[in-house]
Formats: C-alpha cells, sequence, structure tokens
C-alpha cells in the first residue's frame, strides 16, 4: 500500500513567523518550507509530498549544503521527534535567511 496521493502545493500560514505562504513560482511540485523563515512542518513520512506523518512538528532550519550539482539544499530537524528532511532551496526563500544559515556537511536520505 502507497499510502495517500501528494498533495498539490496548497497555500498555508507558516506555524513559526505566521506569514502566510502561496504556491511555489517554480522548481518543484510542492512547497515544503517557508520562504520567509525556512521552517518546515513534519507533515512527510516516507516520501516528499505523501503528507502521511503523525508528527506534525516544526522543522527548524538547521544548516544548508551544496549538492555535487551544485544545487543548495536546507537541512530541516523536527522539533518535536528530531527526524531530519532536506529541502531544495527555493526560487523565492529569503536569500538573507538562506544566507546565514550555518554551512553544514552533505548528506544524504538513509538507505532502506
Amino acid at each position: 500500500m502507497r499510502g495517500p496521493a501528494p498533495v498539490s502545493d496548497t497555500p498555508f500560514t507558516c506555524g513559526h513567523c505566521g506569514r502566510r505562504v502561496g504556491p511555489l513560482p517554480s522548481g518543484g511540485r510542492n512547497r515544503n518550507h517557508c520562504p520567509y523563515c525556512l521552517y518546515s512542518r513534519h507533515v512527510d513520512a516516507e516520501r516528499s509530498g505523501d503528507r502521511a506523518s503523525p508528527c506534525k512538528g516544526m522543522m527548524e532550519p538547521i544548516g544548508v549544503f551544496e549538492r555535487p550539482n551544485g544545487e543548495e539544499v536546507i537541512t530541516h530537524r523536527c522539533l518535536v521527534c528530531g527526524f531530519e528532511r532536506f529541502n531544495r532551496v527555493g526560487a523565492d526563500d529569503d536569500e538573507t535567511a538562506v544566507a546565514a544559515l550555518p554551512r553544514i556537511a552533505p548528506r544524504s536520505a538513509p538507505r532502506a
């Protein structure tokens, strides 16, 4: 059983800064963090976009790293359960907020 289908890019209010966040302007199907404060919510369980996590805790941006292809990736850690997830820097993410994050060693998803 695969679980629920991925949810489309739905506007939301950030649980950390309270700002209204609209759909991604480009670069993905699902917005996975606030472009203003960079916080996320622990909504995905097994795959990006599944929205199947029961935790729903706030996920703090703890650092940024660069993939071999040059793409910048934010690492988020759940403040409730400690789960980590990697999210591509969005086209409309606040550049100052991204630049303020510490540079961390590249991470990769755990292998099944």
